[in-house]
This record gives C-alpha cells, sequence and structure tokens, in this order.
C-alpha cells in the first residue's frame, strides 16, 4: 500500500509537471554575468578587463509545440572597466536575448534543454574615469547559445538552472588619443539559479 502511494505521489509529479503546447512559463532567477573579455590595439596594450555583475533576471517561455518553446530573456546588468588593475570607467548592458529552445524530457520529472537565439544589447550609462575622452558604440547584435535544466517542486512551480554564451562586442573611441582605440569583446558566460511557474 505504501508503495502504491509512493508510485501515485511521484506519477502526479510526473504528469503535468511541466509546461505543454501553448502555456506560458515565468522565470525569476539570480543571474551571475561574467565577462570572457577579448580587445585588441591601444585596449589590449593598456591591459582593458570588464569586471563580472550579479543580478535579478527576468525571462518569458512560450511553448511552440511540448518539445519547443521561445523564450526572451530580460535583464540588465553595469560592469566595471578596468586597466592594468585599475578602475577607468563603468558601463550598463541590456541585452534582451530570444533563444528557441529544444526540451528534450518533456513529461520527465527532470526536463532539460538546449538553445539557439540572438541579443541586441544596448550600452548606457557610460562613464569614464580615464580622463582620454573614451566613447563607445551604443548597439551590438550577436548570438547566444543556451542549456538548462528545470526540476520540479510542486506540480507549477519548478526550480531552474540555466547557463547561457552571449557574444557582445563594441567599439571604443578617444577623444585625447584621436578617433578609434579598439574593439572590445564582453562574450559573457551567464550563469542562473532560479524560481519556474507556468501558466
Amino acid at each position: 500500500m505504501k508503495k502504491f502511494a509512493i508510485a501515485a505521489i511521484l506519477a502526479s509529479l510526473s504528469a503535468g509537471a511541466f509546461a505543454a503546447q501553448g502555456d506560458i512559463i515565468a522565470r525569476l532567477r539570480i543571474t551571475d554575468v561574467n565577462p570572457q573579455t577579448s580587445v585588441n590595439d591601444v585596449l589590449q596594450q593598456a591591459g582593458v578587463d570588464v569586471k563580472n555583475d550579479t543580478i535579478p533576471e527576468l525571462d518569458f517561455t512560450y511553448m511552440l509545440t511540448n518539445n519547443i518553446g521561445a523564450e526572451l530573456i530580460l535583464g540588465t546588468s553595469k560592469h566595471d572597466i578596468t586597466a592594468g588593475g585599475a578602475k577607468i570607467g563603468s558601463v550598463k548592458v541590456l541585452p534582451p536575448t530570444l533563444t528557441l529552445q529544444y526540451h528534450f524530457n518533456p513529461e520527465g520529472q527532470f526536463r532539460p534543454y538546449a538553445g539557439a537565439g540572438i541579443n541586441y544589447t544596448r550600452f548606457y550609462g557610460f562613464k569614464d574615469d580615464s580622463g582620454l575622452g573614451l566613447s563607445i558604440k551604443k548597439n551590438s547584435f550577436g548570438p547566444a547559445l543556451q542549456v538548462g535544466i528545470d526540476m520540479p517542486l510542486t506540480k507549477d512551480v519548478f526550480l531552474n538552472l540555466d547557463m547561457k554564451k552571449i557574444w557582445i562586442k563594441t567599439k571604443v573611441d578617444s577623444s585625447v588619443v584621436g578617433g578609434n582605440i579598439g574593439t572590445l569583446d564582453i562574450n559573457p558566460l551567464v550563469t542562473s539559479v532560479g524560481i519556474g511557474m507556468k501558466f
């Protein structure tokens, strides 16, 4: 009898624990945005780097089928910019990212997924503490890759682990040096943990 009760509970959790075609999933995550910085030209000579930031992030997924979902990721981060270890400025990054996901085990107890898509990044709130009259290009488009897993807590609520690689870059100019002084590739690794709910 006990075995039957346990089996019934597990079945109720797995059956319908996750979203199906037409459902909307909302997730609230805590996200670490860790730039994998690459620079060239004068920026490379100066040892320019971009530091990480931890932020809240909200995303929504619409399930096109039981296996395929489209996810829009929303969040903004602020990053210190350094040269030779000393802070020379900061910038805020708004990178809405749209991915198309494949959910491998939609009826199972654990639901891994993988996705690919595109991000549009808007740079804003740039602050130059270097005295070099720095400015940056405001917009960037780039690809995004994603892997993650959903794990049920209740029928409609689940724990989510997610990792994304996003390609972001901008050109840097200096009014003191004169013209372009290099390209700044931020290309963050974005690692998240959060809670999701289906509607």
